[in-house]
């Protein structure tokens, strides 16, 4: 397993861009095979790639929020208190490499903005206590766990089809499909408990002998303020963040009390607004999302790249034909596993899971209706696709790298192992259960 994460990292330091230029490499890619394979022109294929190039603000926004929202909450004196407790406690790098990959599968399942970031700052928090470490892994194993995400609380497919979704409804009218079917059914839970058993035993196997130190830097200085002013006071006044937050928990009871579900816009806010409450202060809430924001920037200025990459694969027909050589060799009690499979191959190209859905999710329901298989299972099969490719497309990376000071070349030899392993459980799991 080291020799492995050796080559994988050799081979990673010498060929593997910033994620924004592999996002752009990746993008000619897509023009070059779709002026292969489809019957369109190149002017053609550009002009789809720019159709679509700014469709994606309104749910960029909601992504960059769950990022935000997340960072905010995992930095409050409450989530900081309890790390620094769990820190103190542990003395080995084996010890360590557990406790990362158990929380950070625990966290990225409740919220993958929350369980990202509050998994990164672990992870850098032990390596400073241990001093020299595998970094790389630390990190790596903290990333690890966000292959849950879509299986999770916060998953934007199953949230999406628990209401009112259009592509749903046009292949399944008037239906549904409630979190029981999705998040909550039987087999879900049980894949994200075997990720969360076996993961540990993965980063302890991958434990090399190249270790760095951890350097601790310095606290930035805050700007002095007249703590008599009125503004001081303002900023300040603790009744503010009680009110608000009391406003909100107000919004959901009544949402919940008209029949509607918990989608990624009240998500969002309950933790947007459990970071407020736990922040105390507007001063001490701003300066949280002074320091989040940062870590969003790399996802704000790809997601329109993406989002024209996306518009290239739908118009041309190119994503069509990826996902109908998978069903073309499909049968009912294979067709969930072929989904995953190709969901985590576009998802090279669309690393969205509400971008996928939107190309994918209509292909996959048809061949689920044609079939008669549970269009909840094929759902979160492409939800699982999405999330399982993730772990070596180097979009969702950047926040964690932001964090720990590291680049894409560093974890991916370790990333890979995961996704290689990630990646027969998740198909076994869809062939027998």
């Amino acid at each position: 397993m080291k020799r492995v994460v050796i080559l994988f990292t050799k081979i990673c330091e010498a060929y593997l861009p910033d994620a924004f230029v592999f996002c752009l490499i990746l993008t000619l890619v897509v023009f070059g095979a779709a002026s292969v394979v489809t019957p369109f022109g190149p002017l053609e294929l550009v002009d789809f790639w720019g159709k679509d190039f700014w469709s994606l603000n309104a749910f960029a926004m909601q992504m960059v929020f769950i990022l935000i929202s997340g960072h905010m909450l995992a930095s409050t004196p409450l989530v900081q208190s309890f790390l620094h407790f769990i820190v103190k406690r542990v003395e080995t790098e084996k010890s360590a490499l557990v406790l990362i990959s158990l929380f950070s599968t625990l966290a990225c399942f409740l919220n993958w903005g929350f369980g990202l970031i509050v998994s990164g700052l672990f992870a850098v928090e032990l390596a400073k206590k241990l001093k020299k470490v595998n970094f790389g892994l630390f990190v790596a194993t903290a990333y690890s766990g966000f292959l849950v995400w879509h299986g999770g609380l916060s998953g934007s497919i199953p949230l999406k089809i628990s209401g009112k979704d259009e592509i749903l409804t046009k292949v399944f009218p008037d239906m549904s499909v409630p979190l029981s079917s999705t998040i909550f059914s039987t087999w879900n839970l049980a894949l994200v408990a075997t990720i969360f058993l076996i993961f540990p035993f993965i980063a302890l196997s991958l434990r090399t002998d190249e270790k760095i130190e951890v350097q601790v830097p310095e606290a930035p200085q805050a700007s002095a303020i007249d703590e008599s002013s009125f503004r001081f006071l303002l900023e300040n006044f603790k009744g503010f963040n009680l009110v608000f937050f009391f406003f909100f928990a107000l919004v959901i009871v009544a949402a919940l009390r008209r029949g509607e579900s918990l989608d990624i816009s009240k998500i969002n806010g309950i933790f947007l607004f459990l970071a407020l409450l736990l922040h105390r202060t507007p001063r001490h809430f701003l300066k949280a999302l002074q320091d989040s924001i940062g870590y969003a920037s790399g996802i704000i200025i790809q997601f329109p790249f993406y989002a024209g990459l996306m518009g290239l694969m739908q118009y041309s027909g190119l994503a069509d034909q990826i996902s109908l050589a998978f069903l073309n060799i499909a049968t009912p009690s294979t067709l969930p596993m072929w989904t995953f499979l190709s969901g985590g191959l576009v998802n090279f190209f669309i690393p969205s899971g509400g971008g996928q859905w939107v190309v994918q999710g209509p292909i996959m329901l048809k061949a689920a209706h044609a079939l008669s298989v549970d269009p909840g299972k094929v759902s979160m099969a492409l939800a699982w696709g999405d999330a399982w490719t993730n772990l070596i497309q180097p979009f969702w990376a950047l926040p964690l790298l932001a964090l720990a000071k590291l680049q894409l070349k560093d974890i991916m030899g370790y990333c890979l192992v995961y996704t290689f392993v990630s990646g027969l459980i998740i198909s076994a799991f869809f062939l027998w259960f």
